[in-house]
C-alpha cells in the first residue's frame, strides 16, 4: 500500500468490559481507551436480510499511527473505533509499511437500515 495517508476522521478507541448485571450474570459495557487520528476507508459490502429486519455490512481499512506491539494503546482484534454514533468492529491489526509507522485495522460496520 502507498501513497498519501490522510487522518482527518477523529477515532475513539474502546474496548468490551463484563460488568455484573446485578442477578448474577454479566453485561457488555464499552469502555474507552484512548482517541486516534484515523483515515477510513471502505472496501466492500453487502446485505443480508433476515425475517424481521435486514443487516448491511460494510468493510473498512482504517490507517492510524502505529504503536509497538503489546501497548495498550496499540488496536487489537474485539475492540471498536466510534466515530460518533458508527461503530467499527476490528477485526485484524497489521503493519501498514516496512518502517512500522503505521497501522491498518481491517473493521467492519453493521447497519440496521
Amino acid at each position: 500500500m502507498s501513497g498519501r495517508i490522510h487522518l482527518a476522521r477523529r477515532l475513539m478507541l474502546e474496548e468490551a468490559v463484563r460488568a455484573p448485571d446485578g442477578a448474577g450474570g454479566f453485561s457488555e459495557q464499552w469502555q474507552a481507551l484512548g482517541s486516534f487520528w484515523g483515515e477510513v476507508v471502505p472496501r466492500a459490502g453487502r446485505e443480508r436480510g433476515g425475517e424481521a429486519v435486514s443487516l448491511s455490512t460494510t468493510k473498512f481499512r482504517i490507517t492510524v499511527r502505529a504503536a509497538p506491539q503489546g501497548a495498550p494503546s496499540r488496536p487489537r482484534a474485539g475492540q471498536r473505533f466510534r466515530d460518533d454514533t458508527r461503530l467499527f468492529r476490528i477485526e485484524a491489526v497489521t503493519e501498514r509499511d516496512a518502517q512500522a509507522r503505521f497501522l491498518t485495522c481491517f473493521a467492519t460496520e453493521e447497519v440496521v437500515p
